[in-house]
Order: structure tokens, then C-alpha cells, then sequence
């Protein structure tokens, strides 16, 4: 889809001043469907699966899209979706599980349970990593490697192979937080090797299942259906369906009736489902603050519990929340298990960050408090916004300034020109940086701006690639001193 600059910034600022805050339900689910719709077509999203939960309740739920363009096959409620890293806070019931039964302990070394295979060497000592580091994302492991992925019908590498590439310590356990798709899948080691059970038939057995959670595994099957759909990439490229050599972190297979299951799992005070799972004070662990989150996943989330993000609501209750991300797949969960609501949104689509923030902004209206923190990225549009259109305008102004200056005589091409040299060196410095910086920039198989803005980050590139072809041209062009022109001046 391709849509002029203008329309964009209409459609965005159009669809911003929408205010959910004072709608009744009814009312809420007619805006919140009709704005779905609006911000998949202007983010360009194939498909989504939305639900609302509220006293720990399913109170409306909706696919949209397709979940195969090309065939068009629609998304479903029941569809089985990649729903990446909200993995992560699954796995964290079946790791409680085992601490809840004593045959785990949070604060002991992993390698006390695990034997089989041995930490890479590194810098940094292994034997301080513990059980509950791992869950908080603070025992100094690497973020490992992303981006690889394979058909589920061929041969791919182990576990343990996996571990030996990616484990490698990048800083002092216990020191800072550090988001880590390595450690969760260290746990998913220690699970086997505690259980002496494959990973993904402990959870079925002892996690998903006893939750209700049957339209889910952390292992694919091609019995699947509806089956797994298409994901699509940032620039709409189709994703057939992959697995990763690893699970905990981000394997896991559902349906957006399972994952709503398992979010009001937590909700104690709706819903007893949970308890034949862990008890009350395992959650409550669960959703406690263990570290602080410095950096940009500061600027969304202010701590780490265990398997979740935590964040003080300006109500002064806590959410507990977690998304995920892969090739051409995006998903998100947001819960506040003291008052029972939740929101979940799955999508096939790697474009799908201010899609969540929009639909998230919305929702926290509707529950009557300000905005949780990845509803900053809808702000964050508008600055970007506003920053493309000042270098356009500045721009166009100096483009302005240089055809003038050209008529009147007042500019000329003269490179080696040593007038005004301090600021023609700083012109072409600024075109060197911005034209290198862009180069690197469309070179990369995956940027974090792209993701995050996806609509507005061509028009940014577009934007500093004219500014600084302006910067170049002034320098080449560069004014004459006043005294210059008066000795050109015919007498």
C-alpha cells in the first residue's frame, strides 16, 4: 500500500484524536473495532486477533485479516499463531512448578541441576548464575542469536548445540538488567534435566493442560488447525511457518483463547483455574518486581518481574505484561490481575508496534487510567512526525535560499572557495555522516526504528537524505563575503 505523505499524517492525527476514556462497552468495542480496522490498513497489517477481558472474563473478542494474503485465508480466534516471547511467560509457570514442588530452588546455581553440559567459557563466572537471574533477564546473558529460523519438517540443530553457540556471558550475573532469549532457554534445559521429560511434554503436561489451554504446544504439528499462519515481514514479505532449534524463549504455539486463558490464569481473584497449576504466592512472585529496567525497554516498562514486564499503573495498580517478536510475527498481552482486565493482541506482522501502542492507548482510557508504557510509542510517532517535517521544511527553505542566491549573483559553484570555510566544512561533514549513516542503515536485515515506526521511518530516511544533499549543495555553492561582490560589481 502506498500512501502520500499527507494522507499519512491526516489518517494518524485523525485517528489519535479518537477518545475512548468515557465510552460505555458496548460503545468501546464499536469504536475499538472500527479503529482496528482503520490503523491495519494504515500500518499495512495482514492480520490480527484481539481480546478484552474484564473481572477475568472474555468480554469480546475478534479476528481480523488473513492469515495467508495470497489465498486469502482469514485469521480466526482458534487459529494456532507464533506467539514468540509471550513464551517466556509461560515457561515461568512451568519453572515455578518445579520450585513449588522443591525440586528447584530460585537462588541455586543452574549448575547444580543441570549436568549434562557445561557453560562456554567467558569472562565472567558461571557458577553464580541462578535460577532466579535467569527469570529476570539479570544474569549477564547475551540477547543470543535472532533472526534464524527452520521448516519444521527438516533437520535442525540441538538444544545443547544452540546453548554452546549463544551462552557465552556478556557482563557480571546479578549486575544490571539485560533482555535474554539464552537464559530462558537455559531453563528450558534445566527443566529436562530436573524432569528427565522433553520440554515441550512437561508443559503440555503440567502447564498447558491443566490450565485448559489445549489449542496450544511448544512443539509444531502439522495437525495443526487451523494451521499456523503466514507471517510477513516489515516490507510484507510472506513468512511460511518455522521453529527455533530452542522453545522457552520463544516456541510456544496458541490460539488467542488460550493465550486469554492463560492471562486470567493469574487473576486469583476471578479465577481458580491458576491454583491447580501453582498457588497464590508463586503468582504473586511471579508478578513481583526483582530488577530494574534501565534503557529504551526502560522507557516502556520500569521493572522485570519473572517472565513479565511490571509496571505501576498511575491508578496505583500494578500490570503485568509481555510481547514477542519474530520474523513477520508480533504479539502482545497486557494484564491487571488485581482488577481482572486484560487486553491480548496477536498479529501475523512485524510492522505491528504503533498498532499496539494505538490499541493499548485506547484501552487504558477505557479502564480510567493514563496510558501504559508502550502507549509512549504513539507519542513517540508524533515527535517523528514533527521532526520529518521540520527538515523538510528547513530544507525547502535553504533549497529556497540557494536558487535566490544563485540569481542574484550572491552564490556561485566554487568549490575551493575559502569563504565561510568553518561553515562549508560543517555542511559536508553533515552530508558524510547523514549519507554514511543512511547507507549502514538500509544495509541492516533489521533496525529497531523500522520496527518501532515503521510508516514514518522511509519518510525520516527521505527527509535526511534531502537534507543533506542541501548541506552538499551549499557547500559547493557557498555565498560570497560582501566584499567580493563589491569588487565584482562593474563601476
Amino acid at each position: 500500500m502506498k500512501l502520500s505523505l499527507s494522507t499519512l499524517l491526516i489518517a494518524f492525527f485523525f485517528i489519535q484524536a479518537i477518545s475512548a476514556a468515557t465510552l460505555p462497552r458496548e460503545k468501546f468495542t464499536d469504536h475499538l473495532d472500527k479503529r482496528i480496522t482503520e490503523l491495519m490498513e494504515v500500518y499495512d497489517i495482514p492480520g490480527a486477533n484481539i481480546a478484552l477481558i474484564s473481572k477475568g472474563e472474555v468480554f469480546w473478542s475478534k479476528a481480523y485479516g488473513y492469515a495467508d494474503l495470497s489465498k486469502k485465508i482469514k485469521m480466526t480466534n482458534s487459529t494456532y499463531c507464533r506467539v514468540e516471547s509471550i513464551s517466556k511467560s509461560v515457561t515461568t509457570w512451568g519453572v515455578m512448578k518445579l520450585v513449588q514442588q522443591g525440586k528447584v530452588a530460585l537462588d541455586k546455581p543452574v549448575n547444580h541441576y543441570i549436568k549434562s553440559w557445561q557453560f562456554p567459557e567467558s569472562k565472567f563466572p558461571t557458577d553464580t548464575i541462578t535460577v532466579r537471574l535467569l527469570l529476570s533477564h539479570n544474569a549477564g546473558m547475551p540477547l543470543g542469536t535472532i533472526g534464524v529460523r527452520y521448516s519444521p519438517e527438516k533437520k535442525i540443530p540441538s538444544l545443547r548445540e544452540s546453548l554452546r553457540r549463544d551462552a557465552v556471558l556478556v557482563q557480571e550475573p546479578g549486575t544490571s538488567f539485560s533482555y535474554s532469549n539464552t537464559g530462558f532457554n537455559i531453563l528450558e534445559l534445566l527443566i529436562e534435566e530436573v524432569t528427565g521429560q522433553k520440554f515441550a511434554d512437561f508443559m503440555r503436561k503440567e502447564v498447558l493442560l491443566p490450565l485448559g489451554m489445549n489449542q496450544s504446544s511448544f512443539e509444531w504439528s502439522k495437525d495443526f488447525y487451523p494451521p499456523v499462519p503466514n507471517g510477513y515481514t516489515l516490507h510484507g514479505t510472506p513468512v511460511p511457518v518455522y521453529v527455533y532449534p530452542d522453545k522457552a524463549s520463544g516456541g510456544l504455539f496458541a490460539s488467542l483463547n488460550d493465550i486469554a486463558t492463560f492471562v486470567i490464569a493469574g487473576m486469583t481473584n476471578y479465577s481458580s483455574r491458576g491454583l491447580t497449576v501453582l498457588d497464590k504466592q508463586s503468582i504473586r512472585h511471579i508478578y513481583s518486581p526483582l530488577v530494574h529496567i534501565p534503557g529504551l525497554y526502560g522507557l516502556a516498562f520500569e521493572s522485570y518481574g519473572a517472565g513479565h514486564f511490571v509496571e505501576q499503573l498511575s491508578n496505583g495498580k500494578t500490570a503485568v505484561s509481555h510481547g514477542g517478536q519474530g520474523t513477520g510475527w508480533m504479539t502482545h498481552f497486557h494484564s491487571i490481575p488485581e482488577t481482572g482486565d486484560a487486553i491480548i493482541i496477536l498479529t501475523n506482522s512485524q510492522r505491528s508496534w504503533p498498532f499496539f501502542s494505538c490499541i493499548l492507548h485506547d484501552w487504558s482510557e477505557y479502564n480510567g487510567f493514563s496510558s501504559v508504557g508502550m502507549g509512549r510509542i504513539a507519542e513517540g510517532i508524533k515527535f517523528i512526525w514533527i521532526f520529518i517535517s521540520l527538515l523538510f521544511l528547513i530544507s525547502i527553505w535553504q533549497i529556497c535560499r540557494i536558487i535566490s542566491g544563485l540569481r542574484s549573483g550572491f552564490r556561485r559553484f566554487s568549490p575551493r572557495s575559502k569563504d565561510y570555510r568553518f561553515t562549508r566544512t560543517i555542511e559536508g561533514l553533515l552530508f558524510i555522516t547523514i549519507t554514511s549513516g543512511l547507507f549502514w542503515a538500509v544495509s541492516q536485515d533489521y533496525l529497531f526504528i523500522t520496527s518501532v515506526f515503521p510508516v514514518a521511518s522511509p519518510w525520516l530516511g527521505t527527509a535526511l537524505l534531502t537534507a543533506a544533499c542541501v548541506s552538499i549543495i551549499s557547500a559547493l555553492m557557498p555565498a560570497a563575503k560582501p566584499a567580493e561582490i563589491q569588487q565584482d560589481d562593474p563601476v
